[in-house]
């Protein structure tokens, strides 16, 4: 996503011709989009993108159980105690 806003902020500046990024070559403006395919492309490829959402999905689903528990009056389940 940095890459992403990264581009659209230097496209904006070399459009409206304002600053040092009006004279650089289009090439070097359009460099970030390129670098945020390349990463999106590695993400899921690497199975990084899955790895990150199930992680989400986990935490969402804890905090929900730990939640319930104190709702209940059970108290969070003690870490290292089964």
């Amino acid at each position: 996503m940095l890459f992403l806003g990264l581009g659209v902020v230097l496209l904006l500046l070399k459009y409206l011709e304002m600053g040092p990024v009006a004279a650089w070559s289009w090439w070097v403006v359009l460099a970030p989009f390129a670098l945020a395919v390349a990463w999106w492309t590695w993400a899921d490829w690497s199975g990084y993108t899955k790895k990150k959402a199930v992680e989400r999905e986990n935490a969402r689903k804890q905090a929900r159980i730990d939640r319930q528990r104190e709702q209940l009056g059970l108290g969070t389940k003690k870490s290292g105690r089964r």
